[in-house]
């Protein structure tokens, strides 16, 4: 599935380095379609993060304490305890 303008994704916040606080999950608005940047932001692997590569977005990350525009996101959907900070996923399905 392809990420389109005003749908709601989460994003995975980097986490400090010295792990004070770990990689969360945030609520995040897609507010346009992603273009490959010109200079690398989130290094290397972005290709090995999917089946079809890393789909890219720009997004709006709403967090606890405001809320921060990022381009250029990429996808990845791969296990939670594996996923990159600085990337976007599809939200998990919660069962009632």
């Amino acid at each position: 599935m392809k990420p389109s303008i005003g749908r709601i994704v989460h994003y995975v916040s980097y986490g400090t380095p010295g792990g004070e606080y770990p990689k969360a999950c945030r609520a995040a608005i897609v507010t346009g379609l992603g273009e490959p940047l010109p200079y690398p932001v989130h290094g290397e692997g972005i290709d090995d993060l999917g089946p079809d590569g890393a789909q890219l977005a720009d997004l709006c990350v709403l967090n606890p304490t405001g809320q921060f525009f990022n381009v250029g996101v990429p996808q990845d959907e791969r296990p939670v305890h594996e996923r990159s900070g600085g990337t976007w996923h599809w939200p998990e399905r919660v069962e009632g």
